[in-house]
């Protein structure tokens, strides 16, 4: 697509990224800015991060919308939802992309922890698109931000694969429920990507090292890629792609390392 078209592609669009202060989430949020969407993204607990996210969001000479909700909590993702639409009077592009977790063994996990990660995770990306759902018109898109850790065992990763096999079945079933409506719903599978997420996981583990290692494509996966995929899925060129998660990582999931 031509630079000017892909500057306009969105234009009149609305586009709500959850947890786009950071990382992938804020590539993203940027990304579908610079395609001319105006875009509201929330946080929760890092303040100099979304202000720096709602700056270069605004450079693009998008118009943004900075809200902090916690996407576990009824009241609050109603709360978001009902926001974004008296700013904006519409909302096209759901991505669920806030994400959290404790990284332990199934052994060494509290119920608490087990919570804490299926809110956010799973219940989250339920809550925000039942909700935005009623405000959605026909050809609008939610794409929902999973990982590989959902089908492959990943070290110390069991509440939050758990929490993203669910998330990926969320998809499932909400595709073909809102198809009525004319809303899209497909996932992105992330591989690993140097993030600050991946601090979470203990150094022994490696995690970081697997991320900076090239994928059989030749590079490690960036969170631009997973922008540029969410983008397209967000086109009309993705309207018959419905319920599928779409893996960005260079292969690195089907090479027997």
């Amino acid at each position: 697509m031509p630079e000017e078209a892909l500057a306009s592609q969105f234009k009149g669009q609305v586009a709500l990224v959850t947890g786009g202060s950071r990382g992938i989430g804020r590539a993203i949020a940027v990304e579908l800015a610079k395609r001319g969407a105006s875009v509201a993204f929330n946080y929760l607990k890092n303040h100099e991060a979304a202000r720096q996210a709602e700056e270069e969001i605004s450079a693009t000479g998008a118009e943004c919308l900075r809200l902090r909700a916690h996407v576990g909590d009824e009241e609050a993702v109603e709360a978001l939802v009902r926001q974004v639409h008296e700013r904006f009077g519409r909302l096209d592009i759901v991505v669920n992309n806030a994400a959290s977790g404790v990284m332990r063994l199934s052994t060494e996990l509290s119920p608490k922890h087990w919570d804490w990660t299926m809110d956010i995770n799973a219940r989250g990306p339920w809550l925000v698109t039942r909700e935005a759902a009623k405000i959605m018109g026909a050809g609008s898109r939610v794409i929902n931000i999973s990982s590989p850790g959902s089908k492959m065992v990943l070290p110390s990763y069991f509440a939050v694969g758990v929490s993203k096999a669910a998330l990926e079945a969320v998809t499932r079933y909400m595709a073909v429920e809102l198809a009525g409506q004319g809303i899209s719903v497909n996932g992105v599978s992330a591989g690993y990507i140097q993030t600050d997420a991946l601090d979470a996981f203990p150094d022994e583990l490696g995690v970081k090292e697997l991320a900076q290692r090239p994928t059989p494509a030749g590079r490690p996966v960036q969170p631009q890629d997973v922008a540029n995929v969410v983008a397209m899925l967000c086109g009309p060129d993705a309207a018959m792609i419905r319920g599928q998660i779409i893996t960005v990582d260079g292969g690195e999931t089907v090479f027997h390392r």
